[in-house]
């Protein structure tokens, strides 16, 4: 989330590798917007749908534990393939939350969505920016960035985004510095040590992750593309002590090798948006794709405790 602290505005800006005509209708069609919408865990059942200014899309939400959440959205402008204008957040008896702008734009065959969420005052916003970031809301438009990669190109993919207030040299540098690397990767309760470090195109590292106590794992990662400060292609394998392809010790069937892009995109001199795209890569069964799509909500809590403690890191950084 790109948004200043004294502002009144949240904005959010994606990159998807799909035609905007694309993008478009899974935001307007009640039956595929119902892939994704909302963050991990939900889903929606659609009541009725007039997509026109003026027009209303009501719905309900459906969380995890059971709750359902009304909504009722209310359409100010509609101009296909390019903007949105809708109030959020409303139902019978309360008014909405937010205004949304969303606009829709083709960039090198790509499309970029720009969306600003306009609130009363920058005290409202803040509060929106936390609930947002609590109820994993952000999840919403890496949802969809699975959805398109699925109907459009027919593969399973993995997306996760944190935005961080730190420049986007020193981010790199987290993510290519296996002293830093290592202090915030590991699943909370455990910690890394690097074997062999290498960090350069071609070449392997080898690690192992422990947690003091009953669990040893052993890892691979190979760099394919090293593009500083911008992307970071490498892949992943579970392996044992001696460097021989395994698995992970809790996880018997998934993928044994994991492509793994990293994209880190500047949104001011100060602060820098992380984008993860995880992906089987090479040969990989029915049945390991399916446990590695069913675990989408596991990995998400995975990345999200260890990008937290990246947050940390950088938080002590500028103390």
């Amino acid at each position: 989330m790109a948004a200043k602290n004294n502002s009144k505005d949240i904005q959010i800006t994606r990159i998807y590798d799909a035609s905007v005509k694309d993008v478009w209708e899974a935001w307007v069609d009640p039956k595929k917007a119902a892939h994704w919408w909302g963050p991990r865990g939900f889903t929606i059942t659609t009541h009725s749908k007039d997509l026109r200014p003026g027009g209303t899309w009501v719905y309900t939400m459906h969380g995890p534990d059971g709750t359902d959440y009304p909504n009722i959205t209310t359409y100010f402008e509609v101009e296909k393939y390019a903007k949105l204008v809708y109030d959020h957040g409303a139902s019978e008896g309360r008014p909405p939350l937010f205004r949304v702008t969303v606009l829709f734009s083709e960039t090198k065959g790509k499309t970029k969505m720009d969306m600003t969420m306009s609130l009363a005052t920058p005290e409202a916003a803040a509060e929106t920016r936390k609930f947002i970031k609590k109820a994993g809301g952000n999840g919403t438009w890496d949802r969809l960035a699975e959805y398109l990669e699925k109907e459009t190109k027919g593969k399973e993919n993995f997306v996760i985004n944190r935005s961080f207030e730190a420049p986007i040299e020193t981010l790199f540098e987290m993510w290519t510095n296996p002293q830093h690397f290592a202090k915030w990767l590991p699943p909370v309760g455990f910690r890394m040590e690097y074997i062999r470090s290498q960090i350069a195109e071609g070449a392997k590292s080898f690690y192992m992750m422990t947690n003091g106590t009953d669990v040893k794992m052993y890892g691979r990662i190979e760099y394919l593309k090293i593009e500083k400060p911008n992307r970071l292609v490498y892949t992943n394998q579970f392996c044992d002590e001696k460097e021989n392809l395994g698995r992970h010790p809790g996880l018997p069937v998934f993928p044994e090798t994991m492509l793994t892009t990293v994209q880190f995109s500047s949104e001011g001199p100060e602060q820098t948006r992380v984008t993860i795209t995880w992906e089987p890569q090479g040969r990989a069964t029915a049945e390991e794709i399916k446990v590695f799509v069913d675990m989408r909500g596991s990995m998400t809590q995975g990345w999200t405790g260890s990008f937290d403690k990246l947050e940390e890191l950088l938080e002590a950084r500028n103390h």
